[in-house]
């Protein structure tokens, strides 16, 4: 596998393959920018295809972190991991967890882990065991979830502010591509706010709760994307926006708690052509990575003031965005990366 060449490299500082044989842990651990601090990123674990897609996935989730953690106004770097393996069938789960919490404790505190997709705040609990790298632990800042939910839904608001200019989601057609966690309590701010909901996900058990719940429609996985609607809400995983789809594409917001939505940078360019309005994905799910960031000292009210900020920075973005007839996305990143770099000098 070429590292230095791929287009997701990026400059990352550190990226390390690590490989337990007792408890057949494979898992891949990117810190891409510790300017701000140490590295902050979640642990991914993901049945892949190859060991080249988890390279790959890694190298965006972890410069998406930095990119994030710098927009979010967070003293800390950017990095990802990801286990290579099916999260449904795991023999040995405290052991494998325990194998990852003694790979990330090498690293000595220039990455600190917490839970992502197929992972959750008991295996990170278990990692905690063998480091004190890691973050979201139970009892501190805890499941970071609700507040990813909150973040999502305050931009969503902030995108129909921008693009209506009012802000209430009475009415408004939302199509939610993924209601497992995040997703489920998205849906729930959603529905009190009287937004009527389409849902698809790979999960029919969090189909139909989320229906019963919520009062939300069911459809098909690949019927999400031409849904005649006014957000569509990737909340899933990432590279949604692609060739394929955009085409399909009647909503004019996309926004949503997905990472890595474009399938590649370009994607942006043809969202703007198209009139379609796109919250940059690292901004808008950001309210997780800032609930964390509180784990000293917890405080849920100070957490949910920061996580509340992210309404009026997308507000920034789109405005900036406009003035300077450029994509949100690229606007996005050339914040962040002032950001970085003024914490290098």
């Amino acid at each position: 596998m070429a590292v230095f060449d791929s287009v997701s490299f990026d400059n990352h500082e550190q990226i390390v393959h690590c490989h337990d044989e007792e408890t057949g842990l494979k898992a891949i651990i990117a810190v891409h920018n510790t300017n701000l601090g140490p590295a902050f990123g979640g642990c991914r674990m993901w049945n892949y295809d190859s060991d080249k897609e988890a390279l790959n996935d890694v190298l965006r989730l972890s410069r998406g972190m930095t990119y994030k953690n710098a927009l979010a106004g967070l003293s800390m770097g950017g990095g990802k991991s990801v286990i290579i393996a099916d999260p449904k069938n795991i023999k040995d789960r405290e052991a494998l967890f325990r194998a990852f919490g003694r790979a990330v404790h090498k690293l000595g505190g220039s990455y600190y882990s917490a839970e992502d997709v197929g992972v959750g705040t008991a295996d990170i609990m278990i990692a905690y065991q063998e480091t004190p790298f890691v973050a979201g632990l139970e009892g501190k800042s805890g499941d970071p979830s609700p507040f990813t939910a909150l973040g999502t839904y305050l931009g969503i608001k902030a995108a129909i502010k921008h693009q209506r200019g009012f802000d209430s989601l009475k009415g408004i057609k939302i199509s939610v591509q993924g209601v497992g966690h995040v997703g489920y309590y998205l849906c729930q701010r959603l529905h009190e706010e009287g937004a009527e909901l389409f849902i698809t996900d790979i999960n029919q058990d969090n189909l139909n709760k989320v229906a019963t719940d919520f009062g939300a429609t069911i459809v098909a996985p690949e019927d999400i994307y031409g849904l005649d609607v006014d957000v569509y809400a990737p909340c899933a995983l990432g590279a949604t926006i692609n060739d394929e789809t955009i085409p399909q594409l009647k909503a004019s917001i996309v926004a949503g708690c997905a990472n890595n939505q474009l399938a590649e940078l370009r994607h942006g360019d043809k969202l703007k052509e198209l009139n379609i309005l796109y919250a940059p994905d690292y901004v808008i799910n950001a309210g997780g990575i800032i609930n964390v960031s509180f784990e000293n000292d917890y405080d849920a009210t100070a957490s949910t003031a920061k996580v509340e900020k992210i309404y009026d920075t997308l507000l920034t973005i789109f405005k900036r965005a406009d003035e300077e007839n450029r994509t949100t996305n690229v606007v996005a990143d050339e914040m962040a990366r002032a950001i970085i770099e003024g914490a290098a000098k």
